[in-house]
């Protein structure tokens, strides 16, 4: 435990150590391009993890200069609201591990939102019903590999 400065050894786990880990203060800084400061104020402590409110990074993706900025402040929000939320109306800090070690020329954002579409249009049609989320038609997604 102590050369692994881990508090907790679970027998069935395998533990390595993460060579040059960010915090996830840094990843942050990485990711939206804002100062220290300016995250450190909104970073929360939910349950055993850090986290960011959705609030701030709404405000961050409306009022940031840098037009591929708000793109990916944007989309680590979809990651964490949607795709992997632990935390209600926040962002957790694995999340943007997971966001900082995607290649940044491709973002899977469009096909994960219309997959979460049609997913809930089929969980509606189970129900005799019909998912009334957006206008977005199949027809209105392309699909291609990266």
């Amino acid at each position: 435990m102590a050369l692994l400065r881990c508090s907790k050894i679970l027998v069935d786990k395998v533990y390595s150590k993460i060579v040059n880990a960010l915090t996830f203060l840094k990843r942050l800084m990485n990711i939206t391009g804002i100062s220290e400061q300016w995250i450190t104020i909104r970073i929360k402590e939910k349950g055993d993890s850090k986290c960011i409110p959705w609030k701030n990074l709404k405000d961050l993706i409306l009022a940031h200069p840098d037009e591929r900025k708000k793109v990916d402040v944007f989309a680590l929000s979809i990651y964490g609201l949607v795709v992997f939320p632990k935390a209600l109306g926040h962002v957790d800090e694995a999340v943007t591990d997971l966001f900082g070690r995607l290649n940044k020329r491709v973002t899977p954002v469009s096909v994960l939102l219309a997959k979460t579409f049609r997913s809930l249009s089929a969980c509606r049609r189970a129900g005799e019903g019909r998912f009334i989320g957006c206008n977005l038609q199949e027809e209105d997604i392309e699909w291609r590999a990266p």
